[in-house]
């Protein structure tokens, strides 16, 4: 009787005692009653269809979400959202704000503007020299990449134990161009950054110029750019500036990716310094003023030239942030 229910097909001792025993009991089917609960194939056109919809309205929808609210399986959600629509989870990056409509336009344009200079004068990029403030502290934790290890596959992860960054710290202040630092100093203890501060080092920054620049200084041909600061912006140093026939170009507020002192320079300078305690702020400044001088011109060089291409990635994406993001400029 099985024989002639399934052909030459070769079944298992198990398999042929369960039919025989099905059989036994009236059954003339060799067909499998239908079951409740999912399907076996729960990858179907209708279900890509839904996964699709729910995931264009709510893209932080989990696998096991979808899983539970179509009744299929979890890896065929998983092989869907993978295979058919070609999707990856990727974990949200923090920006300095959520820009609106206007401060999207401002970077937009201002990048525009700055494009095309650079375009129509190739020493635009070479004349600008740009500055601003961070904080250099006695002790900054190592970044996760800088404490990695490398490790065999059986071996336990690298321990490292939780420490913040100390509350002595020094604030620097450094302006620099195509070529490298042009002027840096450190804020005197207790004392602030404001307009009578910032008055002073805009001084202090055109004295270097002279030294330091004398083809820029001959012919006032160096262009300053700095952020947004209220010290930066008061009227104060505007008069200064105007007095002086200073040339000076935008900076579009919250953007930090904008910024060369930002997105290059202080995490470069930074980074041989974290993982080592400093006994003194004195020390600290030295080190500091070490790391500054080491980082070699052609990284200076480089950044004026991302610089450049990332004015062209903020229009790509219409004045979003864009850090991290893969963008294709040659479309």
């Amino acid at each position: 009787m099985l024989e002639k229910c399934f052909g030459n097909d070769t079944l298992s001792r198990s398999n042929v005692f369960r039919w025989h025993e099905r059989f036994r009991n009236g059954r003339e089917s060799v067909e499998d009653d239908k079951r409740s609960g999912r399907p076996s194939t729960s990858k179907t056109d209708e279900n890509i269809d839904k996964i699709k919809e729910m995931l264009s309205e709510n893209r932080k929808l989990t696998i096991r979400e979808l899983a539970e609210d179509l009744n299929i399986a979890y890896g065929s959600v998983q092989d869907v959202l993978v295979r058919d629509l070609g999707l990856r989870r990727v974990a949200a990056k923090l920006v300095p704000k959520d820009l609106n409509f206007m401060q999207k336009k401002d970077r937009v344009e201002i990048a525009k503007d700055m494009i095309s200079k650079a375009e129509s004068d190739l020493t635009f990029i070479k004349r600008i020299i740009t500055g601003d403030e961070t904080w250099i502290y006695e002790y900054d934790t190592q970044s996760r990449h800088q404490a990695s290890e490398w490790r065999a596959p059986k071996e336990p992860r690298p321990k490292k134990p939780r420490r913040f960054q100390s509350r002595k710290k020094a604030m620097l202040t450094v302006f620099m161009d195509y070529n490298g630092v042009v002027h840096q100093e450190f804020l005197p203890e207790k004392q602030g950054v404001n307009k009578e501060y910032y008055l002073g080092v805009m001084r202090r920054l055109r004295e270097a110029i002279r030294q330091k620049r004398p083809n820029l200084w001959a012919n006032n041909s160096w262009i300053l750019h700095h952020d947004n600061a209220p010290a930066h912006n008061a009227i104060l140093i505007s008069e200064f500036l105007t007095k002086n026939n200073t040339n000076t170009i935008q900076q579009p507020s919250n953007s930090p990716d904008l910024a060369p002192c930002d997105f290059f320079l202080f995490n470069r300078l930074k980074k041989p310094l974290r993982g080592t305690r400093y006994s003194t702020r004195e020390e600290v400044m030295t080190k500091s003023k070490t790391a500054l001088m080491d980082i070699p011109k052609i990284e200076y060089q480089r950044c004026f030239e991302d610089w450049i291409k990332r004015w062209r990635k903020c229009i790509a994406v219409d004045g979003e942030y864009f850090e991290g993001d893969h963008i294709d400029l040659d479309e």
